[in-house]
């Protein structure tokens, strides 16, 4: 007879039961094809436990931010006690509008046994020795050179352009000055500096790009001072950087407008845009329209942005001044009335300062 195969008997486990695992992986690998587990469609809903942690997060997060300004009212309530004067004059830099990073710095190193009076002679001190502005001797009128006037749309940079062209005609003569305007995409937007230069009697020439500002600047070698007045535009135009690249390849001082009327994050955005014109300074415009410099100010002291004038008004030549620290700082730090909707009450501070990156132990004198 034919021989038989061998049996094959079960191996058996360490317990005595029979060994199954072969099988099962035989009889796995003849299922169908249409057993095997569907991968899930790309465009379907995650499953619902995939938006519990999402849910869950969210929770967290809205928890976190409640026990975040709890802490932030105990511990201005705490800081409130150590060091009154410092959270005084906290409160009054919030109330006029500096920002939270420029106030902490600021009182960083305020001493202690001060009083509140004390304390305001004191930041003032120290936000004017930080603040960079020209002097009389200093004033570019009489130095001469080519600046351009250069900032956002609404700034008044035409009008100030036309105020310092009439400070120097008078201080030197029309034949000593000459204006400039790169705007040649609007429609009669030269037409403005050029009805100031013809009450000056002060020629007005058109540079459409760069090979004209050349052009005309080689022509001009010889002037004492050329006014460069440029077209307003968004700091997020593109053209921004066309500017930034005619003025530096054509050696041109320029000088960026800003209004003390703007918010104190638009002023960052604009300056940060303009910054790469290598700036030689800047010039503070609506300060008659400005309920606060406080924003403003902020701003110059913490981009180190020199000054070098202050217009407050619509008046052609008289309305630019030299800036005068005290007085800028002094309309700076102008305490709010008691009633206004806009002055910070309670432990509101604590809770502005809270929501900073550097959290609410600035307050109390660490640095951020």
């Amino acid at each position: 007879a034919a021989a038989r195969p061998p049996a094959v008997t079960p191996r058996r486990q360490e317990g005595g039961r029979p060994d199954t695992a072969l099988p099962s992986l035989a009889a796995r690998s003849r299922l169908p094809a249409e057993a095997t587990p569907a991968v899930q469609d790309e465009g379907s809903p995650p499953p619902a436990a995939a938006v519990v942690p999402a849910a869950v997060m969210d929770e967290i997060r809205s928890l976190r931010r409640i026990v975040e300004q709890q802490l932030a009212g105990f511990a201005w309530g705490e800081v409130a006690r150590s060091e009154p004067a410092k959270t005084e004059m906290l409160r009054q830099m919030l109330d006029a509008g500096f920002s939270p990073r420029f106030a902490r710095e600021l009182l960083a190193d305020l001493p202690r046994e001060l009083d509140v009076a004390q304390a305001l002679a004191w930041v003032r001190g120290r936000a004017e020795r930080g603040m960079l502005t020209i002097d009389g001797e200093a004033d570019i009128v009489d130095r001469g050179g080519i600046y351009a006037l250069v900032g956002p749309t609404g700034v008044g940079k035409t009008t100030t352009a036309a105020k310092l062209a009439a400070r120097c005609v008078l201080r030197h003569g029309a034949r000593k000055l000459a204006l400039v305007t790169t705007d040649g995409y609007r429609i009669g937007a030269h037409e403005q500096l050029r009805i100031y230069g013809r009450i000056l009697g002060v020629p007005v020439h058109l540079a459409r790009d760069a090979k004209d500002l050349r052009a005309t600047l080689h022509d001009l070698r010889h002037t004492h001072m050329v006014l460069i007045d440029t077209m307003g535009m968004s700091q997020r135009d593109r053209m921004v950087g066309e500017q930034v690249a005619m003025f530096r390849d054509n050696d041109v001082r320029s000088l960026l407008l800003l209004a003390a009327t703007g918010r104190g994050d638009t002023l960052d955005d604009v300056v940060r845009a303009y910054g790469g014109l290598g700036l030689a300074g800047c010039i503070l415009t609506k300060v008659d329209e400005a309920a606060s410099l406080a924003s403003s100010l902020d701003v110059l002291i913490r981009h180190e942005l020199r000054l070098y004038y202050v217009s407050n008004g619509q008046r052609v030549p008289e309305d630019l001044h030299l800036p005068n620290r005290p007085y800028l700082l002094h309309r700076a730090f102008k305490d709010l009335p008691e009633s206004s909707p806009h002055r910070l009450a309670g432990v509101e501070p604590g809770l502005v300062m809270a929501g900073g990156s550097d959290g609410m132990l600035s307050v109390g004198g660490q640095r951020g």
